[in-house]
């Protein structure tokens, strides 16, 4: 992402707030000019003393000094005030980019997440933001105050001596190319910075979230020697870019005063060929200073200011990925639902080079059961992810009642299906809520009806506060079973006419899953049922089954038949048993 569209970008946020950023301009200048105007009464007050003794005029000299301390008051009274402003103006610009990332992470599909790590994600949303917070907060007001000051203390130099004004001719062209210079060279190593400090965050992320398996296997050692990998490349990014970023500084800064010493030689050879007084020579060299100091002040905080927009460019990166593809035209919601679902001729991949499915047929009718079996890596998540349509197939089509899923909304669609997964999701709040999650309008008495019906009403009853107890970090204050039979409860409190059971009873014993299964079937009579499932003990009652391998379907029919054909689900049931 170019220079110029990060900053276009970053001023479109600011815009939202023009009638502040007006004031914030206004102060500024206000308070720039009147701290202009102190060297200029600093040099008539100069002139008042004189040179000769006996000579100083000390009502004028002290009027001066008066008018001077005035007027650096106002400046300072202003330069506060904008301060104030400007960090008001940066929360609510941050505060509104969170909004925009956090918004665009809901509209991103599926394939996103799955190929991001969230670590990387969270620093975006985090250390990114928090960034551009500071710089906008305070290296914006002091961009924009050292522009002001260099523009009146040129107009103020020009007014008191055009001729050495010629010194600025040499040491201000000198001064850009240097800038440009080092700038060309360090804004690849601040984005770089940025990008290792994400690749940390995830690091750290999955680590903190593997504890167990990490200690059950005992990797704490390498996972230590993994971490000073990762952290030492995260350091020495932070340094390429902290030392060259820093060289800015001191090199304009050396120009500077030679500029100053330039103006102090030359003004002094003007005094004594009486073209110049002792207090416009003063008044000049102060305005110099001012005219040089801002330059000096940008470079000190040039760093932190590719650092923002190294930052930036990662924040409008994520900002500007493709979101899930709208609906067709025209697609209309699904009404009605009564849960047939077809699939003809599906052929899909993840990466267009290799295909996952190959020509999958399946017909589920009305209140079936339909159960999905095979290997690791068969293909069973991938079917299910294209029923809900969290990717669309490459080839074929897939029905629901007659309808492709591509002419319907996504939102009904999914709203038709109640999905349990292997990986449960529960969320800080109380039980009676994750419960309810997918039903707003679920009483208290529904709730506990569909606890019962998951088994899991009894273990409630006997916490503490019930239903009100409240989970935290994701249940970590409850066992992995508890949270799948919560999220099953969840499942079948949700009034949808198709149920999705992705592996969703892994983490409960076998009586509890037979106990669950039953229930289920009696909650989900005359409504479609997917079950993807590894223990094929617990499926045997399905209407269909469907073995997969390779992406193919190499057999499908009921647990007697397939037991019948003596094929590869008879060799996968008799491999559990061996």
């Amino acid at each position: 992402m170019k220079k110029k569209s990060v900053l276009l970008r970053l001023g479109q946020y600011m815009m939202r707030y023009k009638m502040l950023l007006l004031a914030a301009l206004a102060l500024t200048i206000g308070s720039n000019l009147f701290a202009l105007v102190g060297p200029k009464l600093s040099g008539y007050a100069i002139d008042a003393i004189g040179t000769k003794a006996g000579g100083v005029d000390f009502p004028l000299v002290f009027r001066y000094c008066l008018l001077m301390i005035g007027f650096y008051l106002l400046s300072s009274l202003l330069s506060y005030l904008l301060s104030v402003l400007m960090i008001y103006i940066s929360r609510k610009v941050v505060y509104q980019m969170r909004a925009d990332i956090f918004g665009k992470l809901m509209k991103l599909p599926v394939g996103f997440f799955d190929t991001h790590k969230i670590g990387d994600i969270l620093s975006r949303i985090s250390y990114d933001t928090d960034t551009i917070n500071a710089s906008l907060s305070h290296d914006l007001v002091q961009v924009l105050a050292s522009s002001i000051t260099l523009i009146g203390s040129f107009v103020m130099m020009v007014t008191i001596s055009p001729v050495l004004l010629l010194v600025f001719v040499f040491t201000i062209p000198l001064s850009i190319l240097l800038t440009r210079f080092i700038a060309s060279h360090t804004r690849p190593l601040f984005r770089a910075r940025s990008k290792k400090l994400g690749e940390l965050n995830g690091f750290v992320e999955e680590m903190i979230s593997g504890q167990k398996t990490l200690k059950a296997y005992h990797q704490e050692e390498n996972t230590i020697h993994s971490l000073d990998e990762v952290n030492g490349d995260a350091v020495d990014a932070f340094y390429k870019a902290e030392y060259y970023g820093s060289m800015m500084g001191p090199s304009v800064n050396f120009i500077n005063n030679l500029s100053l010493t330039l103006v102090s030689v030359f003004g002094a050879l003007l005094y004594m060929a009486g073209h110049m007084s002792v207090g416009n020579i003063s008044s000049f060299i102060l305005y110099s200073r001012k005219f040089s100091g801002p330059i000096n002040e940008i470079a000190n905080i040039f760093g932190e200011l590719q650092s923002a927009l190294a930052a930036a460019e990662r924040v409008f990166r994520l900002l500007d990925e493709e979101p899930e593809p709208a609906d067709a035209p025209g697609a209309l919601p699904l009404r009605d639902v009564e849960g047939e679902v077809r699939l003809e001729d599906v052929s899909f991949g993840y990466d267009k080079a290799r295909t996952i499915l190959h020509h999958l047929n399946l017909h589920a009718p009305k209140g079936s059961l339909i159960a999905i079996v095979g290997p690791t890596g068969a293909g069973k998540t991938t079917l299910i992810n294209l029923l809900m349509r969290f990717y669309d197939v490459d080839s074929g089509r897939i029905t629901v009642d007659g309808q492709q899923i591509h002419q319907v909304t996504r939102d009904s669609l999914r709203l038709a299906y109640s999905m349990v997964l292997q990986d449960t999701w529960l969320f800080g709040g109380t039980i009676a809520e994750n419960i309810a999650y997918g039903r707003e309008d679920a009483t208290m008495e529904d709730i506990r009806q569909a606890a019962k019906a998951a088994k899991i009403d009894s273990y409630i009853r006997r916490l503490p506060q019930g239903y009100d107890t409240v989970l935290t970090d994701n249940g970590a204050n409850i066992s992995k079973g508890q949270k799948q039979l919560l999220t099953i409860a969840r499942a079948m409190l949700m009034d949808a006419h198709m149920l999705i059971l992705d592996e969703a009873t892994s983490n409960v014993d076998t009586r509890t899953e037979q106990q669950i299964s039953a229930a289920m079937r009696r909650l989900m009579q005359d409504k479609t049922c997917f079950v993807v499932a590894h223990r094929l003990s617990t499926i045997q009652n399905a209407d269909c089954i469907l073995v997969v391998r390779d992406g193919n379907v190499v057999e499908s029919g009921t647990h007697r038949e397939l037991m019948a054909r003596k094929g590869f689900y008879r060799e996968l049931y008799d491999a559990q048993f061996c």
